[in-house]
Parts: structure tokens; C-alpha cells; sequence
């Protein structure tokens, strides 16, 4: 499924990746962990195909209307409802049943009750639950997460935990993340970046 050879990545002359290989099949978990400034948010970056790697090569084995990705802002319009905002997203990627399905996530994510609330009257951590929704609405066959655990509450922690195992060996995931522990169990590789 993704496959990086001597992947480099500079901003001018402060180099973030280098000399990073790996090979993740079809359904397995990469687990990148590193701290502050590693380059974790930027490998994933390249691997969703919002920056280009100065070196080497990354070939990732989905299309990108079957990618999903989570990033460090919930990437939702603010000014629209959850039910708005899923819509939207549900009509881009063509989802079938998009009406039953959005009631599922936001049912299965704990927003079913402020579905018509503006995200803007949102807290973080209700921000961060509809990301999700938003990142798994169309059924990816690869989901990028990046720091998926941030912001939310050991009710939406406990939730996630529960998504992260069902996908577990029906998806390929690459998850990074401060706390490896919640998802060890389920990775198949590891990814330390210094």
C-alpha cells in the first residue's frame, strides 16, 4: 500500500526527514511516534500528498477520493452544523446511504444530540470528535491520523480506542501519536522518528 524510499524533506536548509524507508502493505498499522519537531506531522503530509519530499520516492496505493486524513486542525467549516458539514463532505466523495451514515458516525462519536449546533459553538474536543467523522465518512482505505488523541476526553479517547480496533486489519492506518501505548497492540510497524 505505501512504500518510501530515501525520503528527505528540507524546509530551506533545516533538514526535518532523512534517510526514511519503509514499506507498509495492504491493512497493516504504522504506528509513527517521535517527539516535538521529528517530522511526524510532515511524513504524513507527504504521504496524503499535501508536500512534496525534497529526496527520494513515496508511492501510496490509493487513490485520494479513498484516503482519509486527520490533521492537526479539524479541517470542518465553522460557520455550518455537523449536519452541514458532513453533508457537504458525504456529496464531495459521492458516499452512498450518506444520510444513514452520517446518523451512524455522529451517533457512534457522541454528537448525535448537537448535530444542528454551529461547530463554532463547539469545544475542542467535540471539534476533534467531528474530524473524525469527517476522516472516516467515506470508508478510506487508508486513514492517516495525526495525533488523533489530542484534545479529546477519556470518553472520546475510549471511543476512538474502539474505531482504531475495528479498522484494525480491514484498513491500513498510519496513526502518529505522543501516546503509543493506547495503540501498540495494534500496529504492525513502528516508525521512531529522532
Amino acid at each position: 500500500m505505501i512504500h518510501v524510499r530515501s525520503l528527505e524533506k528540507r524546509f530551506g536548509s533545516r533538514r526535518v526527514l532523512s534517510g526514511i524507508d519503509f514499506e507498509l502493505p495492504r491493512d497493516g498499522f504504522l504506528l509513527v511516534t517521535g517527539a516535538n519537531g521529528s517530522g511526524k506531522t510532515t511524513l504524513l503530509r507527504i504521504l496524503v500528498g499535501l508536500v512534496a519530499p525534497t529526496r527520494g520516492t513515496v508511492e501510496v496505493g490509493a487513490d485520494r477520493g479513498r484516503l482519509g486524513f486527520l490533521a492537526h486542525e479539524p479541517l470542518v467549516y465553522r460557520e455550518l452544523t455537523a449536519l452541514e458539514n458532513l453533508d457537504l463532505f458525504g456529496r464531495l466523495y459521492r458516499v452512498p446511504e450518506r444520510r444513514e451514515r452520517i446518523g451512524m458516525l455522529l451517533e457512534r462519536f457522541g454528537l448525535w444530540e448537537a448535530r444542528s449546533e454551529r461547530v463554532a459553538a463547539y469545544s475542542r474536543g467535540m471539534g476533534q470528535r467531528l474530524a473524525l467523522c469527517r476522516a472516516l465518512l467515506h470508508a478510506p482505505e487508508l486513514l492517516v491520523l495525526d495525533e488523533p488523541y489530542a484534545s479529546l476526553d477519556e470518553q472520546g479517547g475510549a471511543l476512538l480506542d474502539r474505531e482504531l480496533e475495528e479498522l484494525s486489519g480491514s484498513r491500513t492506518l498510519v496513526v502518529s501519536t505522543h501516546d503509543p501505548a493506547r495503540v501498540e497492540r495494534l500496529a504492525t510497524q513502528r516508525l521512531s522518528l529522532a
